[in-house]
């Protein structure tokens, strides 16, 4: 969990930060690593940020062939985590897991609770947890993670790159990758179909 630190004081709707929040990404973000993307804010502080892509589904993997590579038996009796994503979630340290899920599994040594219902665990524990069916409720599994330096990212919501909207559990959990980017747009009430590379500049 080295890379990842956090001030767990801060709360993001008094003091701008934005932990616990979802990042939607606008055309005029500029990046095309971020294009479409929805972000699950795990860390936004002073220091920098760090996020969790949510809707970016990594490209032939699928979460038995990770426990298989992993020397990782699956149990029959957790045969409907085989449905659990395997998304990409961020450039940075791609060849790392992450797990995002609900805190009813939780890891005194390796667990970030990002808030009250949501915790980042990057250990390999949890695996083998969920392996055979002692793991969260609602978990994903991210490699990489999206990060920013310090004021990286308040620089890029004030140029009009991001949005950001409240989580619900089918935003952050749910299966349907291609919809999260307009069901999250949705919630704030935006068209996506109005939306141009142009859409946020004055």
């Amino acid at each position: 969990m080295s890379p990842i630190s956090a001030d767990l004081s801060y709360q993001p709707e008094e003091d701008g930060f934005l932990e616990g929040k979802l990042l939607i990404a606008m055309p005029s973000i500029g990046d095309p690593r971020f294009e479409r993307s929805v972000i699950y804010m795990c860390v936004h502080n002073p220091e920098g940020a760090m996020g969790i892509v949510v809707n970016k589904p990594a490209p032939d993997i699928t979460f038995p062939d990770l426990l298989e590579r992993l020397s990782i038996r699956l149990q029959h009796g957790a045969a409907e985590i085989i449905t659990c994503p395997v998304l990409v979630g961020g450039p940075v340290e791609m060849g790392r897991g992450f797990v995002l899920h609900t805190q009813d599994y939780f890891s005194e040594e390796s667990t970030l609770p990002v808030d009250a219902d949501v915790g980042l665990t990057a250990s390999v524990d949890i695996l083998r947890a969920m392996a055979i069916g002692e793991g969260p409720r609602h978990a994903l599994l991210a490699l990489g993670y999206a990060g920013w330096a310090p004021g990286q990212l308040d620089a890029e919501i004030q140029a009009n790159g991001w949005l950001h909207c409240d989580p619900d559990t089918e935003l952050l959990f749910g299966h349907n990758l291609e919809a999260k980017y307009r069901d999250a747009l949705a919630k704030l009430g935006v068209d996506i179909s109005l939306l141009s590379g142009n859409a946020g500049h004055a």
